[in-house]
């Protein structure tokens, strides 16, 4: 059977809960508000697709590409992520809770005020992506690369943060208690006004 082509296609409230969309073409599809819970998408192509406030719980989205797409107020708790492409995603105010989200390309993301409590981001790059007033309690983002990111107000309490690389990022205000940031690079990183409360291997 051939891969799935609904590029450009109005899919706007549709149910493709648990469906199977491995290697379909979904870019510049309008989805606004489909159920896609369960759904199956790796490696399937969303570019510059319209997600906006649509429900991916637990969707398998591994290796797909969703570079520029929107996917504001998205549901993504519980979603496979991993080695996906999101760069200059918008994900402002997405639900991303315990997404698994390692070596993912979010390089430019806006993830300003995104929920993404225990999600895994090891190895993820996040370089001059929008984390600003993002909630990462307890997330876990080793050797992330966070270099440029804004992270300012950000709630990073309690988050894995070992050998990540934090050069030049602004964490004005973040809530750091709690972290360990052993062998973190911290060069020219802002942090003031962060909270920084039993912060481990601090090495700035």
């Amino acid at each position: 059977m051939g891969e799935l082509h609904l590029e450009k296609g109005n899919l706007r409230g549709v149910n493709l809960s648990e469906a199977k969309l491995i290697r379909a073409n979904l870019s510049y599809a309008d989805l606004y508000e489909a159920n896609l819970t369960r759904a199956n998408l790796s490696y399937a192509n969303l570019g510059w697709a319209i997600l906006s406030y649509a429900i991916l719980i637990k969707a398998n989205l591994s290796g797909a590409l969703l570079k520029n797409t929107n996917l504001i107020g998205a549901s993504l708790n519980n979603a496979n992520l991993s080695g996906t492409v999101l760069s200059e995603a918008v994900l402002v105010k997405a639900k991303l809770s315990e997404a698994i989200l390692s070596e993912a390309d979010l390089f430019k993301a806006n993830l300003n005020e995104a929920i993404l409590t225990e999600a895994v981001l090891i190895k993820a790059k996040l370089n001059e992506a929008d984390l600003s007033g993002a909630i990462l309690r307890e997330a876990d983002l080793m050797k992330a690369k966070l270099n440029g990111i804004n992270l300012s107000g950000a709630d990073l309490s309690g988050a894995i943060l070992i050998g990540a690389d934090l050069s030049g990022a602004n964490l004005y205000k973040a809530n750091l208690s709690g972290a360990n940031l052993y062998k973190a690079n911290l060069s020219g990183a802002n942090l003031s006004g962060a909270d920084l409360t039993n912060v481990i291997g601090l090495n700035i």
